[in-house]
């Protein structure tokens, strides 16, 4: 049986090699994203910073007697 799990760990280090680049590559950009949007909330809950124009995002207006009706 410890023969089996040796194999098993094996497999699994084997195939978590290839994936180790995209896994830091994908943690680096999270947690780029989580700085930026910490630091953006927090430059917009400083009292005493000019108030900065809404931000406008496009978008499509959905007319609701249209959309189909859940049972």
């Amino acid at each position: 049986m410890s023969e089996l799990a040796l194999i098993l760990v094996v497999v699994i280090a084997v195939l978590a090699i290839r994936k180790l680049p995209e896994l830091t590559r994908s943690a680096g950009k999270a947690t780029r994203i989580l700085k930026s949007e910490a630091r953006a909330l927090k430059d917009e809950d400083t009292p005493g910073s000019t108030p900065t124009a809404p931000r406008v995002v496009p978008g499509t207006v959905v007319d609701r007697d249209d959309s189909p009706h859940r049972s």
